[in-house]
């Protein structure tokens, strides 16, 4: 009688397992949608068994899961979602997992945080401008020293050497060495075409290519030509010295002809 009992125990526990298994070992199949339609590329983790798959692009999934297992769906443009596996869902055949989403609410932003209107003539009225900070507004010692050119640098040094230590007590050679190498010279003739440099590029910014073209008669490949051509004129460094640029433009009409008749233009 004993062991009828226990072979009836045993064959009962021996069912319940078998017909309990799906439960154990079941793969969940289903689809993540939005607005009807399949949503793909969503994450779905079963956090409870640490298994993870992403929908295909229909949005379809299977993922393995048991009774009490909490599924975990993830997407960017969508808000999180859990579902924890039941009864009702192992036993169905497909499941659907419906998504909401994703809405980033932003801080408030203040946009006139200085109370602009918009009308520029109205707003610098109510702004206050504070000074500019320049050398000269701080005072500082030269301030207006004009920068010297790199020429100019070169020549001074030439001239008085660089400044050491007992200078003051010992005889300079180096400024001797170049006067008679011909340095100082060579400097002195450089700081010159510098300078000249920077009075034609002075004229070249007062006046636009199309006057050098239309009213001087000047094609524009030969305009450096042509202002070189002025810079030998003894005139052409006192006038523009005078920033008067009617009289300079006076002095180029003048030199463009006979620029011109000696090249053979137009």
């Amino acid at each position: 009688m004993w062991k009828n009992n226990w072979l009836l125990v045993t064959f009962l526990f021996v069912f319940s397992l078998a017909n309990g298994q799906s439960y154990f070992n079941f793969e969940l199949e289903g689809q993540t949608r939005f607005d009807g339609k399949g949503v793909p590329d969503v994450h779905i983790m079963n956090t409870t068994a640490d298994k993870a798959t992403i929908s295909d692009q229909n949005g379809r999934f299977s993922i393995e899961a048991t009774m009490g297992d909490t599924l975990l769906f993830s997407a960017l443009q969508y808000q999180r979602k859990t579902l924890v596996i039941s009864a009702s869902i192992l036993e169905s055949s497909f499941v659907y997992v419906t998504l909401e989403e994703f809405v980033n609410e932003l801080d408030e932003v203040v946009v006139r945080p200085f109370n602009l209107s918009g009308d520029l003539s109205r707003d610098m009225d109510g702004m206050t401008v504070e000074n500019v900070v320049t050398a000269s507004t701080l005072g500082l010692p030269n301030a207006y020293v004009k920068p010297m050119m790199q020429s100019e640098r070169l020549l001074k040094e030439a001239s008085i050497g660089p400044f050491q230590i007992g200078m003051l007590t010992a005889i300079p050679f180096n400024p001797l060495i170049n006067m008679i190498t011909g340095r100082t010279k060579m400097l002195k003739k450089r700081v010159a075409r510098d300078q000249k440099y920077l009075l034609t590029e002075q004229v070249r910014n007062y006046y636009p290519d199309s006057i050098f073209v239309k009213r001087l008669g000047i094609p524009t490949e030969r305009i450096d030509d042509f202002m070189y051509y002025c810079e030998v004129d003894e005139r052409f460094d006192s006038i523009v010295a005078t920033d008067d640029q009617i009289a300079i433009l006076n002095l180029l009409l003048m030199k463009s002809k006979t620029y011109r008749e000696n090249n053979q233009l137009k």
